[in-house]
């Protein structure tokens, strides 16, 4: 090899190796942007995920304070609106379609879950049969052999007078609902024709009849968000603390096992500053009436809604 040959193979071998130096510097800046772009994302993900803690954190205790708030404001009267059970009683045919239709899963009438079992009770219809007078019962069913009065429906031919009367232990002393039905009820026609019989349930507690399925109980608010678009406008229900049928409302159905064995949680010890579901509603703003009351308590008028 001679000395021209010897020279081009030194200047190609440090072409080489400059190229060898410029590759290695170009893939360390490269590996040097990579980095600080990881490091970036990195970042970015641990601020994201500080984020959606303090925002899930956040979230919760609004939803815990909600809860409180409802819990507050929410009474047992507030599972059974009277004013849906006096639009379902004009519209049924007789007492055992009441029965039914009181406990039709579809409609969900009722949210009453005195037993607590996570169930909504069962309510079953009772009736007394005083002549020109018919005093219906419905009644809680929340154990063996166990029952709670919730209302009395007191029907009067006279004028076909209808009357709603709350158990006082769920909503309070002389809670009356006067229903005036836009469209005479056939159930009127049933207690007072031909085909009359006095009507007793034949349910109890474990024997349900087969449209009857449980359903668990919703909020109250949930639940009068519901009631709402079953309770017939074309009626008024006037709301008073006077009784104007001056009815013996006692019979032999009468059951209070629920409350006899829990007088701290009649409603006076519930709302120790409210006479009745009356004076409930008024001083929480009406939070549960569909709409305003009008009036107030006076001798022989009340509330119309």
């Amino acid at each position: 090899m001679n000395r021209n040959q010897k020279t081009i193979k030194v200047q190609n071998l440090e072409l080489i190796l400059n190229d060898t130096f410029l590759n290695h510097k170009v893939i360390l800046n490269i590996r040097e942007k990579i980095g600080s772009i990881l490091c970036l994302a990195f970042a970015l993900t641990l601020f994201n995920c500080g984020s959606s803690t303090t925002a899930t954190t956040q979230n919760s205790t609004a939803t815990t304070t909600t809860t409180t708030v409802e819990a507050k404001d929410t009474d047992i009267s507030d599972n059974l609106d009277l004013e849906a059970v006096a639009s379902v009683f004009g519209e049924s045919k007789d007492l055992e379609d009441f029965e039914k239709r009181l406990n039709n899963p579809e409609t969900k009438i009722s949210n009453l879950d005195l037993n607590k079992d996570g169930k909504v009770d069962y309510l079953r219809v009772l009736s007394s049969d005083k002549g020109d007078e018919k005093v219906i019962t419905i009644q809680s069913v929340l154990a063996k052999d166990k029952f709670q009065d919730v209302a009395t429906i007191d029907v009067k031919k006279e004028n076909t007078s209808v009357q709603v009367i709350g158990n006082s232990n769920i909503y309070g002393p002389n809670y009356f609902i006067y229903p005036v039905y836009g469209v005479n009820p056939l159930i009127m026609d049933w207690f007072w024709g031909p085909y009359y019989s006095p009507w007793i349930s034949p349910f109890y507690w474990g024997y349900y009849p087969p449209y009857f399925r449980p359903w668990g109980p919703f909020s109250p608010f949930a639940y009068h968000n519901n009631i709402i678009i079953h309770v017939n406008t074309k009626n008024v229900y006037h709301h008073t603390n006077f009784d104007h049928h001056h009815g013996n409302m006692n019979n032999n159905h009468n059951r209070n096992d629920h409350y006899s064995n829990s007088t701290k949680q009649t409603f006076q010890k519930r709302n120790p500053r409210n006479y009745n579901k009356h004076s409930l509603d008024l001083n929480r703003g009406g939070t549960f009436t569909r709409s305003n009351f009008g009036g107030g308590f006076h001798a022989g008028g009340g509330f119309r809604r």
